[in-house]
């Protein structure tokens, strides 16, 4: 992919996930939402770090123990191993493009 918006649909079934690099200790992907959330009563529990940042669209996100936020196109957080957290809602009306990079040194 040498255009990280390249293929970006505007509605999609299901979040997709591309893949762009993986190497021992680190993976980065591109995120693209249209409205997708995280399950009810599911929260992510990571074994290793993830820092994202919102290139389109927007997304609350909610971390244990924290208000829920808005993260617009430039904002970043940064998702320590084993910290819970969760996607409560997508941009519906455009695509939300996310590019999360994992890491650790058990990644694998």
């Amino acid at each position: 992919m040498e255009n990280i918006f390249h293929g970006v649909k505007a509605r999609l079934d299901e979040e997709e996930i591309t893949e762009l690099l993986s190497r021992p200790g680190i993976r980065i992907e591109r995120i693209v939402s249209t409205g997708q959330a995280s399950p009810p009563d599911f929260w992510y529990d990571q074994p290793n770090d993830e820092w994202v940042i919102v290139l389109t669209g927007s997304a609350g996100l909610a971390v244990e123990g924290e208000a829920e936020r808005t993260l617009a196109p430039g904002d970043t957080a940064f998702l320590p191993a084993r910290k819970r957290h969760r996607v409560v809602w997508t941009d519906v009306d455009r695509p939300t493009v996310w590019l999360a990079v994992h890491f650790g040194a058990d990644l694998r």
